[in-house]
């Protein structure tokens, strides 16, 4: 009986467990693209905007580790939000080093447009509802084990 080890590539991509990952990444964020061009989002923006919702008033290096975004990304992504009109950013009263960041009322009305978002990327995956929880919580268990 021939060792299976033998034949084993490390370097085929069928082996590697980050290209699936990468490509269903680019595919999914690819499906979002005609429900977050009406409201004028980028994947990334969407997904801060989502964070914003959640927790509004936010220390921008908090709001980055929340994204898992650095500072050299999500800066000139915030400044764009704030140019239309979603966000504010301020200088903290405490710690004049930090930025905060804050839903303005635009910001805050947006969140009513994209709520039918995740209902529609929903739609897209052809995948049983436990089978979608039981992935999310191996891809947060792979994130935590990385981070």
């Amino acid at each position: 009986m021939p060792d299976e080890t033998q034949d084993f590539n490390p370097l085929s991509l069928d082996n590697q467990l980050c290209f699936p990952l990468y490509a269903a990444s680019r595919e999914l964020t690819r499906h979002y693209k005609p429900f977050l061009d009406p409201l004028g989002l980028t994947y990334p923006q969407y997904v801060t905007m989502m964070a914003l919702w959640e927790h509004d008033e936010v220390k921008v290096g908090e709001l980055g580790e929340r994204v898992h975004l650095d500072s050299a990304t999500l800066t000139p992504l915030l400044k764009r939000l704030e140019a239309r009109g979603y966000v504010s950013r301020r200088r903290s009263t405490t710690d004049e080093r930090a930025v905060i960041v804050s839903l303005t009322n635009e910001g805050r009305d947006l969140r009513e447009k994209a709520l039918s978002v995740p209902s529609c990327i929903a739609n897209c995956i052809s995948m049983d509802p436990s089978e979608a929880v039981q992935l999310k919580a191996l891809l947060e268990k792979l994130i935590g084990s990385l981070a």
